[in-house]
C-alpha cells in the first residue's frame, strides 16, 4: 500500500473515530452534575485560584495530601509499568481527590506535538522544532503554536503539557537543542513564554523546563554545572525569568543535573530563592522523570511534585517525614496549594477536557505557516533562488529520504507519524532512537511547483551515482540531515554519515547546487563557499515539504533569521569537545547520560553564550546569530534614542522589488563599568514592507535587558552611563548606532 493511501485511510478513520468519541464525550459531559457550591464552596469560580486552593487544602486528609505530590509510576513509558485507573496513558499521572471534586493530573510529552498516541490510534500535529519556530522571531506565531498544541492536548484528554523547553543553546551539540529556542535568553524566553501562554489559553496546564542548566545530554544526571550567580542570572536563568513572566506557567520542571553541588530538583538557591522568591512563581515545581534524589532535602528545597513517583521519595517516606516533623505540615500544604492553585487557574477543574480523537491534518495549516516563517535562507549566490517553475529543465533531488518525508526530532519529543515512519511505513508508534520521517515529501511538492521539469531522485548513499545524476542535471538540490534526540549529544558539529563528502562530490559535478539542511541545531559546512544556495529548514513538521517548496520557488519570501550562531568548526566553541564525551563514546549509540561517571563542568564562558562568545573572543563564525537572507533587500536609517522613554526609533525601507518581512534587531553595549566585552540583544520587530515602502520603527527598551546582576546586592542594577545602541540586520551587521544616556 502506498503511503498516500495509508494517509487517506487514516483521514477517514480519524473522522469516524472523532465523531464517535465526540458524541460519547458530549454525553458524558451532559451527564456530569454541576457541583453543589454549598457543599464544595471551592467550586465557586468567582473566588480566586488561591482562595479556592486554600479551601481544598483545609479539607484534605494527610493521605489525600500525599496524592497530588507524587506520580503513580512510569505507565506507558516503561514496559510493564503500573498504570493508574485515572491515567490517560500519557507520560505521567498524579491521582486526584474525587471526594473533593479534584481530578487527577494527566501529563503529556508535547515539546513539538502530543507524543505517545499511535498505540491507541491517536495522532497529533507535528509542529516545526521549537528551535525552528524561534527562527521566526515572531511571538504571535509562538502563541499560535501553543494554541493549537493546547487544543490537541485537550482533545486527547490531557490537562497538562510537559513541554516548554527554554534551556539556551550553551552547548551547540546538545541532543535536545531542537526542543529549545536558541542561544539568546531574551529571544528564547520570549518565544517559549508565548508558546506556553497559548497552551494555557486552551485550559491546559502549562510547563516551563528544564530548570536549569540542562545544556547537554552527556552525563546529564551526574554533571555538576559550576557557574557564579552573576553569570547564571544573566544567561540561562534570564531565559526562564522572561518566559515565566510572559506565560505565568502552571508548572516548572526541574532538571537532572547538579548546579554548584546540589541536584537541580533539590537546589534551594534555584527553587526557593530564585524561582519562587525572586521570580514570584506561584505554580508548582515538578521533577523530571527520576530527577528526585531525596525526601526531606527535596521537599524543603522547593520540589512540589515527584515524577514519575515510583522512586518513592514522596510516598510513605514523605508522609513519615511530615509526621516526624522533619518536613513541616505547612510545607506539605504549600505543595498542595501550589498544585491546586495551578489547576484552578488553568480551568482544568471547572472545565475538564473531554477525550476525543485529534485529526492531525487540521493543524497542518498552522504548522505550515510556522514552518514558512522558520526556514532560513543562508546563502543565495548568483540569485539561484527563487527557482522558476519552468526555468530548470532538469533537477536532481539527492539524499535524506526527500522522496517521502522530512526528519523529526527524537526522544520524549518524538511525535508519532500517521501511517508510521515515512522512510519505513509500518503502522504503530515510534521507537526510541530510530529517526522518524514524517509524511511530507519535498520531492512531491517540488514536482508540483515545476511540472514541466525532469526531476529525478536518488538517495545519495552511492556518492558516485549522486554526482553523476547531478552532472547530467541543470540543478542539484542535496538534502542533508542531522538526527538529534534526547539521550545523546552529537559528537561533533560535522554532519554524520559522510554527508559532507556527498555535498562536495555533487558540487564538484554541478556548481549549481543548493543544500537543504534538516538539522537539530547548528552544523559545520566545509563546503559552504562552494555551493550556490543553502537553506536551513530545521525539523519543519507535518507541513514542512509544502513550506520548503513555497520558499524555494518564491511563493513565500524567506524572513527567518538564525536563533543560534553557526560556528565554522568545533575548535571555535568554548568547549571544543563535549564535556564527558570521552566516557560516553565507549558504547556507541546508547543513551550517553547512563554511561558517564560524575564530573564537574565549569562554564568558563559565563554569560558569554553564542554570539557573545564570538564577539568577546574576536572570532568570525560561519553564520552569525540573527542572520538570514531574503529575496529582497532592506536599508536602515535615522536611528535616534529617547533617554527619558528609553526607546529607540529608526526607519526600515524595502529597497528591492518584492514584498518582504525584515526582522529589525536592536543590540546594546553597556557602559564600561559593566565590564562586558560583548553586546546584548534587547529588542526586535518584524516589519512587513511592500517594494519601495518605508516604515518607522519605535521600540521600548526593557530595563531588565539593560541591567547587570549585582551579586553583592542580590539584585539587578541599571548602571548609570552611556549605552551604545545599535540596529541592523544581524548581530554582525549593525549599520546604525546612537547613545542612550542613563543618569545616576
Amino acid at each position: 500500500m502506498q503511503f498516500s493511501e495509508i494517509s487517506k485511510g487514516l483521514r477517514t478513520s480519524f473522522l469516524l473515530s472523532a465523531c464517535m468519541l465526540t458524541a460519547a464525550g458530549f454525553g458524558m459531559a451532559q451527564a456530569q452534575k454541576k457541583p453543589d457550591i454549598a457543599k464544595m464552596p471551592w467550586m465557586n469560580p468567582e473566588l480566586s485560584p488561591d482562595q479556592r486552593a486554600d479551601m481544598v487544602v483545609k479539607e484534605m486528609t494527610l493521605d489525600e495530601k500525599m496524592k497530588l505530590v507524587q506520580g503513580t509510576g512510569w505507565g506507558v513509558l516503561r514496559e510493564g509499568g503500573p498504570i493508574a485507573p485515572g491515567s490517560n496513558f500519557g507520560a505521567g499521572y498524579a491521582e486526584g481527590i474525587p471526594r473533593l471534586g479534584i481530578p487527577g493530573i494527566n501529563e503529556a510529552d508535547s515539546a513539538v506535538g502530543v507524543r505517545m498516541a499511535a498505540y491507541q490510534s491517536r495522532y497529533a500535529t507535528l509542529f516545526p522544532s521549537t528551535l525552528g519556530a524561534a527562527s521566526s522571531w515572531d511571538p504571535t506565531s509562538a502563541l499560535l503554536y501553543g494554541t493549537v498544541l493546547g487544543r490537541e492536548l485537550r482533545q486527547q484528554g490531557f490537562n497538562m503539557t510537559i513541554g516548554g523547553g527554554v534551556d539556551i543553546t550553551r552547548e551547540p551539540r546538545n541532543g535536545r537543542n531542537f526542543e529549545y529556542a536558541g542561544e539568546d535568553p531574551v529571544l528564547a524566553g520570549t518565544m517559549v513564554g508565548n508558546l506556553e501562554k497559548g497552551v494555557l489559553g486552551q485550559k491546559v496546564m502549562s510547563d516551563i523546563k528544564h530548570y536549569a542548566f540542562n545544556d547537554q545530554e552527556t552525563g546529564r544526571s551526574v554533571v555538576n554545572v559550576l557557574l557564579d550567580k552573576k553569570a547564571m542570572r544573566e544567561s540561562d536563568l534570564l531565559a526562564f525569568q522572561v518566559a515565566i513572566g510572559i506565560a505565568h506557567p502552571s508548572g516548572v520542571m526541574c532538571s537532572y543535573n547538579l548546579v554548584n553541588g546540589d541536584h537541580a530538583c533539590e537546589n534551594d538557591y534555584l527553587l526557593n530563592q530564585v524561582l519562587k522568591k525572586d521570580f514570584g512563581f506561584k505554580g508548582f515545581v515538578l521533577s523530571d522523570w527520576e530527577g528526585t534524589h531525596s525526601t526531606v532535602k527535596a521537599a524543603l528545597s522547593g520540589l512540589d511534585q515527584d515524577m514519575p513517583g515510583d522512586d518513592d521519595y514522596f510516598g510513605a517516606p514523605l508522609k513519615k517525614a511530615v509526621e516526624d516533623g522533619q518536613v513541616p505540615m505547612s510545607r506539605l500544604d504549600d505543595m498542595n496549594h501550589r498544585i491546586l492553585r495551578s489547576m484552578f487557574a488553568a480551568g482544568v477543574i471547572d472545565d475538564p477536557p473531554v477525550r476525543t480523537v485529534v485529526n492531525p491534518f487540521t493543524g497542518r495549516d498552522a504548522a505550515q505557516h510556522i514552518a514558512e516563517e522558520s526556514i532560513v535562507l543562508l546563502r543565495n549566490e548568483d540569485h539561484i533562488l527563487p527557482l522558476k517553475p519552468g526555468g530548470d529543465s532538469s533537477i536532481a533531488i539527492i539524499g535524506s529520504h526527500a522522496d517521502v518525508g522530512v526528519l523529526s526530532g527524537g526522544g520524549s519529543a518524538q511525535v508519532d507519524a500517521p501511517g508510521g515512519n515515512a522512510a519505513d511505513p509500518q503502522p504503530g508508534g515510534s521507537r526510541w532512537g530510530v529517526p522518524i520521517y514524517f509524511p511530507s515529501s519535498p520531492l512531491k511538492y517540488i514536482r508540483k511547483k515545476s511540472p514541466a521539469a525532469s526531476i529525478q531522485y536518488i538517495d545519495g548513499k552511492d556518492t558516485a551515482a549522486a554526482a553523476n545524476l547531478a552532472k547530467n542535471s541543470t540543478l542539484a538540490i542535496v538534502f542533508v540531515t542531522q538526527p538529534m534526540r534526547e539521550g545523546q549529544d552529537a559528537p561533533t558539529l560535522s554532519l554524520p554519515d559522510n554527508q559532507d563528502a556527498l555535498v562536495e562530490a555533487v558540487t564538484a559535478a554541478n556548481p549549481n547546487t543548493i543544500v537543504v539542511l534538516e538539522t537539530g541545531g547548528p552544523v559545520s559546512m566545509p563546503w559552504a563557499n562552494k555551493v550556490k544556495g543553502i537553506v536551513e529548514m530545521w525539523y519543519p513538521g507535518i507541513g514542512g515539504a509544502q513550506a520548503l517548496a513555497n520558499i524555494l520557488f518564491g511563493d513565500v519570501n524567506p524572513s527567518a533569521k538564525l536563533p543560534v550562531t553557526f560556528a565554522k568548526d568545533d575548535a571555535q566553541l568554548p568547549h571544543p569537545v563535549v564535556p564527558g564525551l570521552e566516557q560516553a563514546t565507549k558504547i556507541a549509540g546508547a543513551d550517553r547520560h547512563h554511561q558517564v561517571k560524575p564530573f564537574d563542568l565549569r562554564y568558563t564562558e559565563g554569560a558569554k553564550v553564542g554570539y557573545k562568545w564570538f564577539e568577546a573572543t574576536h572570532q568570525q563564525p560561519l553564520f552569525p546569530f540573527g542572520f538570514g537572507l531574503s529575496y529582497t533587500s532592506y536599508a536602515y536609517s535615522g536611528l535616534t534614542v529617547d533617554d527619558a522613554a528609553r526607546s529607540v526609533h529608526f526607519t526600515v525601507k524595502n529597497t528591492g522589488e518584492r514584498e518582504g518581512t525584515e526582522i529589525a534587531e536592536v543590540y546594546v553595549k553597556l557602559p564600561a563599568a559593566a565590564k562586558e566585552d560583548y553586546q546584548r540583544l534587547v529588542a526586535w520587530e518584524r516589519v512587513k514592507l511592500a517594494p519601495g515602502e518605508s516604515k518607522d520603527v519605535t521600540l521600548t527598551l526593557n530595563p531588565l535587558y539593560l541591567s547587570v546582576f549585582d551579586t553583592a546586592k542580590d539584585g539587578w542594577q541599571l548602571l548609570p552611563g552611556d549605552y551604545k545602541v545599535m540596529a541592523g540586520t544581524s548581530s554582525s551587521d549593525l549599520a546604525l548606532d546612537a547613545t542612550l544616556h542613563v543618569k545616576p
